[in-house]
């Protein structure tokens, strides 16, 4: 890939867009503003103007929103798993039909992630504006089926939703087309007739930060100068090379999603994978070096209180990461599919793992070499 295409895939939080009227929701008051956010994948945003940082499909959708305080995400249903990731602030996560009854709350690197044919809204709960991002499994998510409540809302602020998911305005003059009607929510008895989730049930999608699980061995160049970092499985099977590795939720997703620590001084030597992999930085300062065809391309990759830079890697390519900070660096990774993906490092760093005593299983997992010599053959 030339250094111009990767330069595309390159998504600083300064550079986002975003659309305040992304769904038909921007009519209700207790709703408005709220700030959607579209990175990675065509997304589902009902609104065509919705900017979008890059199209590509990726087997998943990646994007984000803001709201202030109070501010409702109301009732809505997808048929692809959706995973909720707090960037900052507090939130509620509220399943069910009636959002009062069933909820948990999330703070600052928690990630929860909700079923599919389920109702889901969120409420931004802490004392400033907070930021979520999303991920959405597979690149045909099947669209959104919003409650009646909400279609019913909007409609009496003049606002209201067809058929083919267009949204009309008619304080602006927008006008239903003809044969166009306008879409209908689904019926009381078909939505008695979904699954009911309990909160014991949800609470086995939730993984709070504190109880995530780093492996000191995740990565084989852990031992070896310039490696060092460490995995901990959040969603689905990722690259931990972690014999002991198990993800807290198994749900095939379409993405798995993992949480990369690197302490400072500290990376990930040179591989490169077979999947697309897209990289948000939560926390410190990443040097990202891609390999491109006129040569190696360094993207710097920072996470703030108030701004987490992405990257979206492509298949096949290589790359390494280096923590350039003085504090410990924290990268989400989020790569495509439901397979255990396996890393391809450079033959020097195997060697280097190799000569340092480490080796792989039969199961591709991160062993000593000394117990694995003495094994019958």
């Amino acid at each position: 890939m030339k250094t111009e295409q990767l330069n595309e895939r390159h998504i600083p939080f300064s550079s986002l867009r975003y659309s305040t009227e992304a769904f038909i929701d921007y009519a209700i008051p207790e709703c408005s503003p709220k700030y959607n956010y579209a990175l990675v994948g065509p997304g589902v945003s009902q609104n065509a103007k919705q900017p979008v940082s890059l199209r590509e499909p990726h087997g998943f959708q990646v994007g984000g929103v803001s709201m202030p305080h109070g501010r409702v995400n109301p009732p809505h249903l997808h048929f692809s798993c959706e995973v909720f990731i707090c960037a900052k602030g507090q939130w509620r996560i509220q399943w069910g039909f009636n959002p009062q009854a069933r909820h948990v709350d999330i703070g600052e690197l928690d990630i929860v992630s909700v079923p599919t044919w389920i109702y889901r809204g969120f409420t931004n709960i802490g004392v400033n504006d907070g930021f979520l991002f999303t991920a959405l499994g597979r690149d045909h998510t099947g669209g959104i089926l919003w409650g009646a409540a909400t279609l019913h809302a909007a409609q009496a602020q003049g606002v209201v939703l067809t058929d083919g998911y267009r949204i009309v305005d008619t304080r602006r003059g927008d006008a239903l087309h003809a044969g166009e009607q306008v879409l209908q929510p689904m019926e009381e008895a078909d939505i008695s007739a979904l699954r009911d989730w309990t909160e014991a049930e949800m609470s086995r999608r939730l993984v709070r930060a504190a109880d995530l699980k780093f492996g000191v061995h995740s990565l084989i160049d852990a031992v070896l100068p310039g490696g060092g970092a460490q995995l901990a499985p959040v969603v689905g099977l990722g690259i931990s090379e972690d014999r002991h590795a198990e993800p807290p939720v198994a749900k095939a997703h379409g993405v798995s999603l993992e949480w990369l620590r690197i302490p400072p001084g500290c990376g990930v030597l040179r591989h490169r994978l077979q999947d697309k992999q897209v990289m948000t930085a939560y926390r410190g300062a990443v040097e990202l070096t891609v390999q491109a065809d006129e040569g190696s391309v360094a993207y710097t990759l920072q996470g703030s209180p108030d701004g987490w830079d992405s990257f979206a890697v492509p298949a096949d390519v290589w790359r390494s990461l280096r923590n350039t900070g003085p504090q410990e660096a924290w990268v989400l990774l989020m790569t495509a599919g439901d397979h255990r993906k396996l890393i391809h490092w450079d033959e020097q760093v195997l060697a280097a793992a190799h000569a340092s005593g480490w080796a792989y299983d039969a199961d591709g997992c991160v062993a000593e070499r000394r117990f694995l010599e003495r094994a019958q053959r």
